[in-house]
Parts: structure tokens; C-alpha cells; sequence
């Protein structure tokens, strides 16, 4: 009798772990799903459609596990409250991790989204005493009213506030120079140095100007509006009417040509202009016939002196772009985008020699070109305006030139603070064979506090710079796919979710989350 008791009682603890287990297994999925909802920027009523699916799927591969599958809530309701839950999680993570910070640095931008809402995105880079660096989406500050240096100044110093990090940790600020951020007497970075000096008089921010705008405004000096405008008016003229734009297309179906079709330009899209320029300039006798039947000639087409100015156009704008996609990688150091545009700005001076004597190897659409010594001058007035820009990140060069080659660079360049314990390091032929055979943060990571710890803050306080807003640019991107006119109806907080867990490194504590979940299950 007892025995049989013992049995039964066995087979029902079995039971309930095993009911337990498979519903632990149905909340974690939902959670993970939910995830992948989110990363992927789809609408929340998805889950839905996602589970129809996957229940159809089960009931052809296995029907004898539809229950299980049954368990997994994916409404629109739940599918939020968990997108929710992972957001909090990560920004729990990212303040756990905000609390080892020996400094940081911040980078951030301000939009509207499509109902006019002024949003703000700050990213965070941090580094900690063994040189782990954690790049994240700090806040998403959403602002109804006013976006003036003073507001801004709120929402930053709440950001900081709620992960628990403190100004006098703060190293540099990096922001695309607009005047609420840059203003001189109530601007945002003013501001942020006035509370920095608060803390500590003698500490100063490093504010740098986003490194690819920069880029990006240099091309203003090559004065080629009389090219940009003959090939948005004719571009225009075959894209704006809905027959032309057939007709043309057919058009160059016929030929078998390599483009088939030419796109708009868009001056806030960074690489258009030498996109646009390029289909032109490779289409422009199809698109001189096709004009021409049209009954809309465009002269400048057939003038060889103007000709040879797009040509030019599309060389150098390719050349631009090449150095724009290098400094669009995330995670990248401030160093190595000040060496990519430097490494540019030499090219510019070798092509722009080359041309005065008559060697277009780098310029090869340009070719056709009568007159070339103009061209070398505009180069060299582009290599002038590269020179006059990037003076922020010219003022660093010698402490980048110090961390990112400590063995080869000029101690007489260093500060006083560090110079001795360079040259200790550059006598250190041990150090030097492990320099080369590691990465920078290991390396650095490497060395000892008790020999090296002025080198080591220099070190932290150069590789946690933000060389750009690069980051922010792309969470608008995804802020306007999750927030459009067919999507206009996402609450901030929901944004400020969705955009943190789309642009997040971190992976999600699923076990937490289904434990947390089945703690509030419990209790009611």
C-alpha cells in the first residue's frame, strides 16, 4: 500500500515538472520570438501571423506536439508587454555595466519622427580598467516642446542620472555641430562643460564634430552645381512623368544596358550624388536620344567643355564615397577614421599632380577632358578645405598618434604626464613583439597599472571617443521604418524600446525574464 502511494505520488511530481518545464519552454519562445520581432523592426500584431504559422507547421511535421506549440502567446498584447521586458532587461544590463566605466563618451543627434516629435538618441561608449568597451544605445529621449540648448542639457543629464553615471567620467561628446548642441553662451555642449567645471575646474570635454559630415560639407567647394543641376532637371524630366519613365525604362531594356533604370537624388543620403551621377554619365546618349525624341533637348549634353565637368564629378564623388562607406562602420576608433581621412587627403595630392601631367589613372571617366589644369586646381582647393576642416581631430593627432603607435611615435610630441613611461615602454622589446600580435584593447589591457597608468588613461580616454554620429543616423533609419505613416500610432516608450533592442549588442537574459514572468504568474 505504501509503495503504491510512493508511486503515485512520483508520477504526479513527474507530471507537474514536466507540465512546468513545457510551459517555461512556451514563455522562453515567446520571448525569443518576441525578440526577433523587434530586432527586425516588424509590427507587433506579427506574433500572430507567426504563430498561425508555426501551428500550421506542427500540425503537418509533428501533430503530436501541437499542445506545446499551442502555449506559446504571441498576441499583440503579449508580444508588447514582452518587447517591453527586454528592453528593461538590457537597460539593466547596460547600467550593471555603466557601473564599471572608468570614463565614457557620448554621441548623439537630434530628428523628428512622422508625427513631429523631436527625438533625441544618445549613445554611450564605455570603457572599463581592463579595456572592455561596450558601445550602446543610452536613451531615446522623446521632446514635444521646445529642442533648445537648455532642453536638451534635461534630457541628457536625466539619461546619465538614471544609469548612474557620473559627469566627472565623461571624456568627449561627438554631434553633427547644429547650433542648439554648438551654440557658444546656451548651447547643449556648453552646457554639458559648465556642469563638467562644476565637478571639476580643470577638466575639459573633448566636443568633436561628427567626422563624416564633415566629409560629406567638403564637397561644397568643388562648385559643381551647374553639373548637379543639368542632372536633376534631367532626371526629373524622365522619373516625374509616369510615360517618359516607362518608356525610357523599355528603352534601356532594348539596348541591354548594365543600369536599368536612373534614381533620384537626395541631398541628405550621403552617397546619392555620386550614384545619380554615375548612371547619368554612363546612360547619357540614351538619355540625349530619348530627350531629343522627346522634343526636350538638353544642349549641355553635346558640349564637350561641359561634358568633361561631370566626368570630373563622377571620379572625384567616387573617390568620396569609397571614404565615406570606410567611415560608416560602427565600432570603429577615432583614430582609425582620422587615418582614413589623412590616407585621403594624400590621395588627393597625388591625383591632383598626376593631372597636370596629363595621367588620369585614378580619374578614368575624366578621360574625354580637354582642359585639365582646372581640374588639378579644384583639387587641390578640395585638399585645402579637408586641411581647414577636421582641426578637432587634428588637435588630438599626436595623443591618437601616441595610442595607436606607442613604439614609433615622438616622445617630444607626448604630454609631460606620459613621456617617461613611453620611453619605458618603446625600451620594452618584449612589449613590442606582443604589441604586434594583439589587438590595441588587449594590448593595452596588458600593461600594468603600477608602470604604465598615465599611458593607460591616455589610452581609455582616446579609444572611447565617438569619431562620428554615425549610430544615430542609423537608428533614425530605424526609427522611420518602426515609426511611419503607416505606423504612426507607436508611443514613444514603445519606440524607445524597439529602437534600444534593434541596436543592442547585448543579448537579452531570457532565463531571468521566464523566471521573473513565472514569479508574477504565481503570485496572482
Amino acid at each position: 500500500m505504501g509503495q503504491t502511494k510512493k508511486k503515485k505520488l512520483q508520477t504526479q511530481q513527474g507530471l507537474f515538472t514536466k507540465l512546468h518545464t513545457t510551459r517555461e519552454a512556451a514563455v522562453r519562445t515567446s520571448y525569443v520570438i518576441s525578440h526577433k520581432i523587434a530586432r527586425k523592426s516588424k509590427a507587433f500584431s506579427d506574433g500572430e501571423f507567426i504563430k498561425e504559422c508555426l501551428l500550421d507547421s506542427v500540425a503537418l511535421i509533428c501533430p503530436e506536439k501541437k499542445d506545446a506549440f499551442e502555449n506559446i502567446s504571441l498576441s499583440r498584447r503579449t508580444v508588447t508587454r514582452r518587447v517591453e521586458d527586454i528592453a528593461e532587461n538590457l537597460e539593466l544590463q547596460l547600467k550593471n555595466r555603466a557601473a564599471d566605466f572608468e570614463c565614457f563618451s557620448l554621441a548623439l543627434d537630434e530628428s523628428c519622427d512622422v508625427r513631429d516629435t523631436a527625438q533625441l538618441p544618445i549613445f554611450l561608449r564605455g570603457i572599463t580598467a581592463d579595456f572592455q568597451v561596450t558601445e550602446e544605445l543610452a536613451a531615446m529621449q522623446s521632446m514635444k516642446g521646445t529642442t533648445t540648448g537648455n532642453d536638451l542639457f534635461t534630457e541628457v543629464n536625466a539619461c546619465l542620472d538614471k544609469l548612474g553615471l557620473k559627469w566627472d567620467n565623461l571624456a568627449g561628446v561627438t554631434t553633427d555641430a547644429c547650433p542648439n548642441l554648438t551654440g557658444k553662451n546656451v548651447g547643449l555642449l556648453k552646457r554639458m562643460q559648465d556642469k563638467v567645471t562644476e565637478i571639476n575646474p580643470v577638466q575639459k570635454l573633448t566636443f568633436l564634430h561628427c567626422i563624416i559630415h564633415q566629409e560629406v560639407l567638403c564637397k561644397t567647394v568643388l562648385k559643381m552645381d551647374h553639373v548637379v543641376d543639368v542632372v536633376t532637371k534631367t532626371v526629373n524630366f524622365i522619373r516625374a512623368r509616369a510615360l517618359n519613365h516607362r518608356q525610357f525604362i523599355a528603352l534601356l531594356e532594348e539596348n541591354e544596358m548594365e543600369h536599368g533604370d536612373i534614381s533620384y537624388h537626395c541631398s541628405v543620403r550621403w552617397l546619392s550624388l555620386s550614384k545619380v551621377l554615375k548612371s547619368v554619365w554612363d546612360l547619357r546618349e540614351q538619355i540625349q536620344d530619348f530627350c531629343v525624341k522627346k522634343g526636350h533637348d538638353i544642349p549641355e549634353l553635346s558640349d564637350e567643355d561641359w561634358v568633361a565637368d561631370p566626368g570630373f564629378a563622377v571620379d572625384v564623388t567616387a573617390l568620396m564615397n569609397q571614404l565615406n562607406v570606410k567611415l560608416q562602420c560602427r565600432g570603429l576608433f577615432v583614430h582609425e577614421m582620422y587615418s582614413a581621412v589623412k590616407a585621403f587627403m594624400r590621395k588627393l595630392q597625388l591625383i591632383s599632380s598626376q593631372v597636370k601631367d596629363n595621367f588620369l589613372t585614378h580619374l578614368p571617366t575624366l578621360k574625354e577632358a580637354i582642359h585639365l589644369h582646372k581640374y588639378s586646381a579644384m583639387l587641390e582647393v578640395l585638399h585645402a578645405e579637408f586641411s581647414r576642416r577636421f582641426q578637432d581631430f587634428k588637435a588630438l593627432e599626436n595623443e591618437m598618434d601616441m595610442v595607436s603607435s606607442p613604439f614609433t611615435c615622438s616622445v617630444d610630441n607626448a604630454s609631460s604626464d606620459v613621456q617617461m613611461e613611453l620611453i619605458d615602454l618603446q625600451s620594452d622589446t618584449l612589449l613590442a613583439g606582443h604589441f604586434r600580435s594583439v589587438s590595441l584593447l588587449d594590448f593595452y589591457s596588458s600593461l600594468k597599472e603600477e608602470n604604465f597608468p598615465h599611458l593607460r588613461n591616455h589610452a581609455q580616454r582616446i579609444l572611447v571617443f565617438f569619431g562620428s554620429t554615425y549610430v544615430c543616423e542609423q537608428t533614425f533609419s530605424v526609427m522611420k521604418f518602426n515609426k511611419s505613416k503607416h505606423r504612426s500610432s507607436v508611443t514613444d516608450d514603445h519606440l524607445s524600446a524597439v529602437l534600444r533592442i534593434a541596436t543592442s549588442d547585448i543579448q537579452p537574459d531570457f532565463n531571468a525574464l521566464v523566471q521573473t514572468q513565472n514569479r508574477l504568474d504565481y503570485s496572482h
